[in-house]
């Protein structure tokens, strides 16, 4: 994963004593480290870094108010919640799931995009693009047309993986990517005749009625809580027949949750309700892993729906 997001106070003596703070909290000594990032945010009460990191240790202590008060500090003083607080937040029961702040998913993929690749797919065994692609060339050949698209998008296309697994079957792909720096390692591979920097749901918004026959979104809904807005964008976005192809991980309730991992997780019935209200029709829908962690398959999703 990433290294750790540190924000400066711009206080010199606060800066060092978080660096000392993280030494003890590497070394174990969580107590100490707890009381010099206290005496970092006062010599610096707006320090972000100090603050989340405080949160961390006090959850791990099992001073759960404290820690809440801790991330809400954070968050307080980043309200970009570049750290992600928020998540934290859900995480504790102290808020209710929703949506994950952008800042923090471009943060982390800017930091993480170096070693994207291998950790996803050496680490974590990643197979979904291949998935996908299967999926789509199930649903096509059920519905008796070509597996090949004119004109696709990436959502989420981070380093190219899925374009990659589809380089074949699409003739003009547009990659979209909330993180600058996945978006120039999406550029280095050529497969793009076009990547936009933005939000998934804001680039469909900029793309014309009926103008792509296939999107994409490999392992990048799992940052969506409400999927609502992305379906009917996409909905309007296909042409008659077009299809959109996508992973999820889900969970055996009902609804949307936020994992530990700090990944959504959607039910089954509400992925199926979600795009029936979306006014799409459902061509595949199957339960399978697109990646692991700890060494198990995560539960998942690989669905096709149409515009038809």
């Amino acid at each position: 994963m990433p290294a750790r997001l540190f924000l400066s106070s711009g206080d010199l003596m606060a800066d060092r004593r978080f660096d000392f703070a993280r030494d003890l909290q590497l070394k174990g000594d969580l107590v100490a480290a707890a009381d010099l990032l206290l005496q970092a945010t006062e010599l610096a009460p707006r320090f972000a870094s100090a603050w989340f990191t405080l949160g961390q240790i006090r959850e791990r202590l099992g001073l759960r108010e404290q820690a809440i008060a801790a991330f809400r500090n954070a968050r307080q003083a980043d309200p970009e919640d570049r750290h992600g607080a928020s998540l934290r937040l859900m995480l504790l029961g102290a808020e209710q799931v929703s949506a994950m702040p952008q800042a923090y998913v471009r943060a982390l993929f800017d930091q993480y995009a170096s070693k994207f690749e291998a950790a996803l797919v050496d680490h974590l065994g990643y197979r979904g693009p291949a998935l996908l692609f299967k999926a789509v060339l199930a649903a096509r050949h059920a519905a008796q047309m070509p597996a090949f698209f004119r004109r696709a998008i990436d959502l989420g296309c981070g380093t190219g993986l899925a374009a990659a697994a589809f380089a074949s079957g699409a003739d003009h792909f547009t990659g979209i990517d909330l993180s600058p720096r996945m978006i120039e390692r999406a550029r280095a591979t050529g497969l793009y005749a076009a990547l936009e920097v933005t939000e998934m749901v804001e680039g469909l918004r900029r793309k014309a009625d009926a103008s792509a026959e296939l999107i994409l979104a490999a392992d990048a809904m799992v940052y969506l809580s409400d999927l609502a807005p992305l379906l009917r964008g996409a909905r309007r976005v296909l042409v008659e027949g077009g299809l959109l192809a996508f992973t999820l991980e889900t969970h055996g309730g009902e609804g949307v949750i936020l994992g530990r991992g700090l990944r959504y997780a959607h039910g089954a019935q509400y992925v199926r309700a979600s795009i029936g209200a979306a006014g799409l029709t459902l061509a595949r829908f199957e339960q399978l892993s697109a990646r692991n962690e700890d060494n198990a398959p995560v539960p998942g999703l690989v669905v096709v729906a149409a515009r038809s």
